[in-house]
Parts: structure tokens; sequence; C-alpha cells
């Protein structure tokens, strides 16, 4: 079977010039399905034989937590009557990359061992756009593990201040 990315591109695209000017809304509604679509329940459901386009397509739009526009239910529609609701996610993240590519802007991911306020998100973002010098989407994630500090992911680059990691250095240096 082809790689999800490879399946996922021709849709992305489509979707890409065909959103025009609605950009953000059209990132919505996609990602909503994304995550709807990820779920292996769901998968298992839509890969049964007996099981007909429109019944996926009706438990997608019920569970979906969004109001899906008609060019969202027509792609929708697309997606499950060619076989690729498994592609959704992937095809969310190569729009995404279209998007953000088009607005000069990357994804970032903190991940943070405490919940952080908005303001200091806001702080966190915009020290974050001048040290990697590009505007930044910023969404940020518990993660328990780290025990204090945040790490950042942005695109294949790590900023990794964690207590974690640091320790983990700690380790190294007194095990060489």
């Amino acid at each position: 079977m082809a790689e999800l990315a490879t399946i996922a591109r021709p849709y992305a695209e489509a979707l890409f010039k065909s959103a025009g000017n609605d950009l953000d809304g059209t990132s919505q509604w996609l990602d909503a399905l994304a995550a709807v679509a990820s779920q292996p329940q769901l998968l298992q459901f839509a890969a049964n034989p007996k099981v007909a386009n429109q019944q996926v397509f009706d438990v997608v739009t019920d569970v979906v937590r969004v109001q899906l526009p008609m060019p969202a239910q027509n792609f929708l529609r697309t997606v499950i009557d060619n076989g690729r609701l498994e592609a959704m996610p992937e095809i969310a993240r190569q729009f995404r990359e279209m998007v953000n590519a088009q607005s000069g802007s990357s994804d970032a991911v903190v991940y943070s061992a405490f919940p952080i306020s908005p303001e200091q998100t806001a702080a966190v973002a915009q020290a974050l756009e001048k040290r990697f010098r590009r505007k930044l989407n910023v969404t940020v994630q518990e993660d328990a593990s780290l025990i204090g500090g945040i790490r950042v992911v942005v695109g294949d680059e790590v900023l990794d201040t964690s207590v974690r990691a640091r320790l983990e250095q700690m380790k190294v240096a007194l095990t060489a």
C-alpha cells in the first residue's frame, strides 16, 4: 500500500486550491474531521464491508464538533467514497503546512509539565518567535514527565529546557 503522505497529498492540494480566501475556516473543519478520523473505532467501522459509505458519513457528521459547510460535506463524501478516511489526519497536516508556507509561519507545540496561562503562553510565543525568527502558531500540551520547564517542537527543530532533559545531560556527564 502507498504511504499515507502520498495518498493525502492530492487531497490536501486540491483542498488548498479550492479553499481560496477561507483557509482559516477550512482549517477548522478539516482539523475537526481529522480528529474524528483518527479514532481507531471509527476506522474499524468504516473498514467493515457491510457498512455503507452513507452510514460512515452519518457517523462522522454526528460525532464532529463543528457545523460542516457544504464544501466540507462534499470533501468528506469524496474521501469516504474513495476509501481514504484513514488519510484524513495526514491530509490535515499537509494542508496546515501549505497554509503555513503561504503565510510564512510555522506550527509550534510547547510541552509543559504544568498548565500555562494565556498570558504566559503569549510571552513564551513572543520569545520563541524571536528565537526561531518566524511567526509561530503555538499550541500547549501538558506532559508531566518533563518534571519542570518546557520542551518546544517547531517542525523538525526541538528546544528542550525541561528538567528531565537536564537530568539526562547530568546522567550522561556522570557516567562518561
